[in-house]
C-alpha cells in the first residue's frame, strides 16, 4: 500500500512541486520566527534581523547531492545491563548520560524524483568531564573499576527526500565502539585496563537545512544497540556489559566544491535565511611533537620532569562558531577535540614547555565546549575601525569609542595579558611563560578555561578593561567554586597605545586578586613532621587572598621586526590555584618575519624567561611539597631559566610546519636537576 502511495506522487509531478514548495514555506517561516525576524510590533522592539526581510528566500531547488563533511555536538542516554565476578558473578544495571562531539562525512545523490540517497561515516568522542563513564563498580580489595566509552562509531546509510533548502532522513547502518574497563590501583600498574571493541547497529533519521551553498544544518536521532563486551584484569576480575545509547545530534556539514570562498549565494538572486555576514565558521588543527635526550636526575619525586629520555604529543581540533542574532550583539560556541599527554605528563617545569599541554592527559579524543560566551557592544558615536572576519570575530564596523561587554565561557588570557609576539602558543613561543603571564595565578580548570564577565572600554589611545571570573573549589580541579561573589578571581587592565619612531607600541598594566579556597606554604610546612604527607598542603586550605601584577610591553621595530617584555610579581604565600608555580618572573625577546629572505610568512622567534620562588615556596618544595606542576621531593634551590627559539615554516596560506628549540635550566627550580634541551615539531592548519 505504501508503495503505491508512493509511485502515484512520484507519477503526478505537480503534486510533487506542491507538497515541496509547501513544506519549505512552512519550514522557513518556522525558522524565521525562531531566528526572531518577526513583525516589531509583536516583537516590542525592532532588532537587526538575522536577513533582510527584503530579501526573500529564492524559489529555485538546492543541490545536497556531493561530498560533504562536518562537526556535531550530541546529548546521549543509555542503559547498560553487566555481570562482575570478582569472583562471585554480580548482575546489575545502570543508567549514565554524558556529552558527546565528533566528526562525519559522507555522500549524497539526488534523483531527479527528489528522493536522496546517501552514505554516512562518524566517529563520536565523549566529555572529558564524564569521560565516557558507563558503570563503576568496587571489588573487595578495596579497588574501583570503572566501564567507559573511549569512542563510539558508525557507519550508515540514508535515504532521504529533499523539499528545496530542506531535507529530512532515514539512516541505519552498523555501529562499533571501543570500551576501557580500569582498575584503580592495579595489580600491574597504578591503573590496569583493558580494552574491548564492542559491535553492533544503529537507527534513526532527522532533518537538514540549507544555511549557504556550502554549509547545511542538522538535527538527528541515533539509537545504537551494542553487543556484550568482557575481559578479564590482571587482579583477576572479569567484566561482561552490553550497551544501548540514545542520542540527539545538532550538526555542522560543509558541502565540498559549493558555493565560492565566502560563502556567498551561488547566483546573485538566491538569498539565504542567515545573511552571510551575520553568522561565520572557522577553524584549527594543532599537532605538538616534544621530546627530550636523558638529563642529570640523581633523583626526581612524583612531580618532577623525568630524567630519562621521552617523546609525547598532544593534539587539538577546535570549530569556532559565530552568530550576530542583531545589531551589535555577538554569540560564540568553541567546541574542541583534544588528545595527548605533556612530557611527564605536564610535571616538572614552572615554564612548561608545551602550551598546548593541557593538565589533563587524554590516550583518545575528548570533547570540550572550550568557549561559549555572547558579547554585546555599545558605540558612542565618532570615527569607526573596521574587524576582519576571523575566529571568534565576525567582520564589521565598530566605533572605535566603545564598551563591550562579554559574559560566559572564556580563557581569561583572550582578554588579558595580551601580546603581539609572544600570546598564541600555536603560533608562536611555546613556552607556558613566554607566551603568558608568570607568576599571574591564572583562574582556569585543567583545560584553561572559566566561566565569568568582563567589560571593556576602548578609545583610540587606550583601553580599560576589567573582569570576574569563577576560581576552581580546590587548586588545579575542574569544578567552579559557586559561591559568587565571596570567591573569585578580580583582574583589571590598562592598556596604553603609542608610537616610537613612528611604531607603534603597547604598555599593558595588569593587577589581579584571587580569593579562593587554598592553602598556605608556611601553615604546610609547620604541619608536625610526622603528619601524613607531609607537607601536606591540601591540610590547611582556608579562603585565602592571593594577588600580583604584570607589566607588559610590545614594541614595533620595523613592520617586520618586533620586541616584547614582561615582568610579573605574585604574594606567593598560598598554593596556585589554576596557573603554574611561580611568584616573579621576568620574559623577554622577539620575533621577525622572513619578508627580507623572499618568505614573508615565514617567522622566526628568540627568547627567555626567569622564574623564581617567593621563600615560603621554596621551603615548602624543600620540604617535599607538591605544587600545581612541580614537586622533587627536594630542593637544592636555584632560579628556573628558559631560552626557546623557532622558526615557524609557511607551508600555505593555511598551514605552518615549527621547529622549537628550549633549553631549561634548573628544570622546578632545582640545581641537583639538568639543563633539559626540548625538542619539537608543531603543526598547526587554520581556515
Amino acid at each position: 500500500m505504501l508503495r503505491g502511495v508512493v509511485r502515484d506522487i512520484v507519477a503526478n509531478e505537480w503534486q510533487l512541486r506542491l507538497v515541496r514548495q509547501a513544506t519549505a514555506s512552512a519550514v522557513t517561516a518556522f525558522l524565521c520566527i525562531a531566528a526572531g525576524d518577526v513583525n516589531p510590533a509583536f516583537a516590542g522592539e525592532e532588532k537587526k534581523p538575522l536577513r533582510a526581510k527584503s530579501q526573500p528566500l529564492a524559489s529555485s531547488a538546492y543541490d545536497w547531492s556531493g561530498l560533504y563533511l562536518g562537526g556535531h555536538l550530541a546529548y546521549g542516554r543509555g542503559r547498560t545491563d553487566n555481570t562482575f565476578s570478582d569472583p562471585a558473578p554480580q548482575r546489575g544495571g545502570s543508567r549514565f548520560g554524558s556529552l558527546f562531539g565528533g566528526l562525519q562525512a559522507g555522500y549524497n545523490y539526488v534523483l531527479p524524483s527528489g528522493w536522496l540517497l546517501g552514505v554516512e561515516a562518524d566517529a563520536s568522542f565523549p566529555n572529558f568531564l564524564e569521560d565516557g563513564l558507563v558503570a563503576a563498580y568496587s571489588t573487595a580489595r578495596g579497588t574501583n573499576v570503572t566501564d567507559q566509552f573511549d569512542y563510539l562509531a558508525t557507519i550508515r546509510g540514508r535515504v532521504g527526500y529533499t523539499f528545496d533548502r530542506l531535507m529530512i532522513f532515514g539512516t541505519g547502518g552498523i555501529a562499533w565502539s571501543q570500551t576501557s574497563v580500569v582498575e584503580t590501583p592495579g595489580v600491574v600498574n597504578d591503573q590496569d585496563k583493558v580494552m574491548a571493541r564492542r559491535t553492533g547497529w544503529s537507527a534513526g533519521g532527522g532533518f537538514e537545512y540549507a544555511l549557504a551553498p556550502d554549509w547545511s544544518v542538522k538535527v538527528d536521532y541515533l539509537y545504537n544497540k551494542f553487543r556484550t563486551a568482557s575481559g578479564t584484569l590482571p587482579s583477576g576480575a572479569r567484566f561482561e556489559s552490553r550497551v544501548d545509547l540514545q542520542a540527539v545530534r545538532l550538526g555542522l556539514n560543509y558541502k565540498i566544491g559549493a558555493g565560492d570562498t565566502n560563502g556567498a549565494p551561488a547566483k546573485a538572486s538566491d538569498k539565504w535565511l542567515i545573511a552571510p555576514d551575520a553568522w561565520n565558521v572557522h577553524g584549527q588543527l594543532t599537532v605538538v611533537g616534544q621530546g627530550y635526550p636523558s638529563f642529570r636526575s640523581p633523583y626526581q619525586g612524583a612531580n618532577s620532569l623525568s630524567g630519562a629520555a621521552q617523546f609525547k604529543s598532544t593534539t587539538s581540533a577546535t570549530a569556532f562558531l559565530g552568530l550576530r542574532p542583531w545589531e551589535d550583539t555577538e554569540i560564540y560556541i568553541n567546541p574542541e577535540l583534544m588528545q595527548g599527554f605533556g612530557l611527564s605528563d605536564t610535571f616538572g617545569a614552572a615554564g612548561y614547555p608545551n602550551g598546548e599541554a593541557q593538565k589533563s592527559g587524554f590516550p583518545v579524543p575528548r570533547v570540550n565546549i572550550a568557549r561559549f560566551f555572547i558579547r554585546k557592544t555599545f558605540g558612542f558615536g565618532g570615527e569607526q575601525e573596521t574587524f576582519e572576519d576571523g575566529p571568534n570575530q565576525l567582520a564589521g564596523k565598530q566605533d572605535i569609542s566603545r564598551l563591550t561587554v562579554t559574559a560566559g565561557k572564556v580563557s581569561v588570557i583572550d582578554y588579558f595579558d595580551n601580546n603581539a609576539y609572544a600570546h598564541d602558543p600555536r603560533r608562536d613561543f611555546l613556552n607556558w611563560n613566554m607566551y603568558c603571564c608568570g607568576s599571574y595565578d591564572l583562574t582556569m580548570d585543567k583545560l584553561a578555561y572559566t566561566w565569568g564577565a568582563l567589560a571593556e572600554l576602548n578609545q583610540k589611545a587606550w583601553a580599560f578593561r576589567a573582569g570576574y571570573f569563577l576560581v576552581p573549589i580546590a587548586s588545579n580541579d575542574n569544578r567552579y567554586d559557586g559561591r559568587v561573589p565571596d570567591r573569585g578571581e578580580y583582574i583589571a587592565e590598562l592598556e596604553l597605545r603609542y608610537a616610537l619612531l613612528s611604531q607603534p607600541g603597547k604598555l599593558r598594566l595588569l593587577g589581579w586578586l584571587n580569593r579562593a579556597n587554598a592553602g598556605s606554604y608556611a601553615e604546610a610546612v609547620a604541619l608536625p613532621l610526622g603528619s601524613p604527607n607531609y607537607p601536606d598542603i591540601a591540610a590547611t586550605r582556608s579562603v585565602r587572598n592571593n594577588y600580583g601584577y604584570v607589566v607588559n610591553l610590545e614594541q614595533a621595530i620595523t613592520p617586520d621586526l618586533g620586541a616584547f617584555a614582561r615582568a610579573s610579581w605574585g604574594a606567593g604565600r598560598t598554593e596556585k590555584i589554576g596557573w603554574t608555580d611561580a611568584d616573579s618572573t621576568f620574559s623577554f625577546g622577539g620575533s621577525l618575519k622572513g619578508t627580507s629572505w623572499g618568505r614573508p610568512n615565514d617567522k622566526v622567534g628568540l627568547g627567555g624567561v626567569v622564574q623564581s620562588l617567593s621563600s615560603d615556596a621554596r621551603a615548602y618544595f624543600a620540604a617535599g611539597g607538591l605544587g600545581i606542576l612541580i614537586g622533587d621531593g627536594q630542593l637544592n634551590y636555584r632560579k628556573e631559566k628558559v631560552v626557546e627559539a623557532f622558526y615557524a615554516y609557511s607551508l600555505d596560506k593555511w598551514t605552518t610546519l615549527t621547529f622549537d628549540y628550549q633549553l631549561i635550566a634548573n628544570p622546578g627550580y632545582n640545581a641537583d636537576r639538568g639543563p633539559v634541551s626540548v625538542f619539537t615539531g608543531r603543526l598547526h592548519s587554520e581556515f
